[in-house]
């Protein structure tokens, strides 16, 4: 496992988690969290809310194979949305292509596309305005903290939480 990126000693939770997670998702579906961050840019923007890789599978090997290489390209299983499995059938030489290059080398060589609901979860909205007797009580929270770029911080986080709260009526 590759050492978590940090920052003046704190680590980043995604790697914590990615760390956690990946080795049972190569384990279960050969796959990791990578891949799967990285759909939307693999698929293309045509088949990234309508598909997700599911899993991959590599023949097994008993010994070294008819090239000498020692390894055989993988089965990637994608779900894709209904009628647009069509197109992403049409588009598979493509999409092999795209995800050997993401891996760095032939990792796959065949699709199989199986016609299932994705769900795309929707977009938080944005934040609303806050009004002044929100604002003089936020500004109030952060008022001890001495170093600015903290408040600051603390600042545009308080806003962020509270704007999302349905609004008070006091």
């Amino acid at each position: 496992m590759a050492k978590p990126f940090t920052r003046k000693g704190s680590v980043q939770i995604a790697e914590i988690a990615n760390g956690l997670i990946d080795p049972i998702l190569a384990r279960r579906a050969g796959i990791n969290t990578l891949l799967l961050a990285s759909w939307d840019e693999i698929a293309g923007e045509q088949f990234a809310g309508c598909s997700r890789p599911e899993r991959i599978r590599w023949p097994r090997q008993d010994g070294p194979d008819e090239t000498g290489g020692g390894f055989t390209p993988g089965l990637l299983t994608v779900a894709c949305e209904g009628a647009r499995a069509l197109f992403l059938m049409h588009q598979e030489a493509e999409l092999i292509a795209r995800v050997n290059s993401f891996f760095g080398y032939r990792a796959i060589s065949q699709i199989r596309i199986v016609q299932k609901a994705i769900h795309v979860p929707a977009r938080k909205p944005k934040a609303r305005p806050l009004d002044t007797g929100e604002k003089r009580r936020l500004a109030a929270m952060v008022d001890t903290v001495e170093d600015p770029k903290l408040r600051e911080a603390l600042a545009r986080l308080g806003a962020g939480v509270i704007g999302r709260r349905p609004k008070r009526s006091e």
